[in-house]
């Protein structure tokens, strides 16, 4: 059972990790979305890369595993937030959550079909799951006058950049830290955002409204910087079965939270999406 401030840290974490989603949609009336990634993950990492090396960490990147480490970045931080956030410019946020949160059911189908991994009825049963919340929204966007299926299509190949990098994360066996393999992931991959934005999106003003400021502020503070050393200092202690509820939770956070900050109103499908989804979150991370 968690106590205390570990109990505190979790909530906090959820809260936080769910209340991005709309954040993110309310950022993008003013900044486009690749620039948004650039600004907001460098600030971020070069908040963590501080924030380690001040706590005695040893951050350096050894010539040899620049390239390991940029393999790494490629589906685990670049290809989750390139594809994450052109979901939610499609998508209402609290959708895109939903949607994106299926990625720990791709972590365990392509465990099964790519590295040798036993389908488990757990597995068959959440991935049903899964396919039936995505089924879901993919008819009301469809059949929807407004309906914009590209940014399902996006999201799941969000999910599924994650669920590779959750793989290869478990297999890697770089002799560096995880915040030091996490940090300089960030950096490489808001490189490749600075490098990207300006052949897709035209250089913005950077002249924005007060809100707008907060939410960039957010953004490089909280969902790249504290929420980070958060998880960093939950993760060892974490019983998996917190975590896994902590993730459940994460996509309803973001659809309530929608409400207020962005203004969209919930369909039954949304909710009933969000519960098959944590249907399929049960049943491949908590235990029997």
């Amino acid at each position: 059972m968690l106590r205390g401030a570990a109990l505190a840290g979790l909530i906090g974490l959820t809260l936080a990790w769910g209340l991005n989603w709309p954040i993110m949609k309310f950022s993008l009336r003013e900044l486009s979305p690749l620039y948004f990634r650039a600004a907001t993950m460098s600030g971020g990492a070069l908040l963590l890369l501080a924030w380690f090396t001040a706590r005695g960490h040893d951050m350096r990147l050894p010539r040899a595993a620049w390239l390991p480490v940029a393999a790494l970045a490629a589906p685990n931080v670049l290809g989750w937030h390139l594809f994450s956030i052109l979901g939610v410019q499609e998508l209402a946020s609290g959708r895109a959550a939903i949607l994106g949160f299926t990625m720990p059911i791709w972590t365990a189908l392509l465990a099964v079909l790519f590295f040798g991994e036993p389908l488990s009825r757990r597995i068959a049963i959440g991935v049903a799951c899964a396919a039936a919340a995505i089924a879901l929204l993919v008819a009301e966007e469809a059949f929807s006058l407004a309906g914009r299926p590209l940014g399902i299509a996006w999201m799941q190949i969000a999910a599924l950049s994650w669920a590779l990098g959750t793989i290869l994360m478990r297999r890697t066996r770089l002799a560096l830290s995880t915040p030091a393999i996490t940090v300089w992931m960030m950096l490489l991959s808001s490189a490749a955002f600075w490098l990207l934005a300006p052949l897709f999106e035209p250089w913005p003003r950077w002249q924005f409204s007060a809100p707008m400021w907060l939410a960039l502020a957010w953004g490089v503070a909280v969902n790249y910087g504290i929420a980070q050393v958060v998880w960093f200092g939950l993760a060892r202690s974490l019983p998996p079965t917190a975590s896994a509820f902590s993730i459940m939770a994460v996509p309803l956070v973001g659809t309530v939270s929608a409400i207020a900050i962005v203004g969209e109103v919930p369909r039954w499908q949304d909710w009933a999406a969000a519960l098959f989804v944590i249907l399929a979150i049960a049943s491949a991370l908590l235990r029997r």
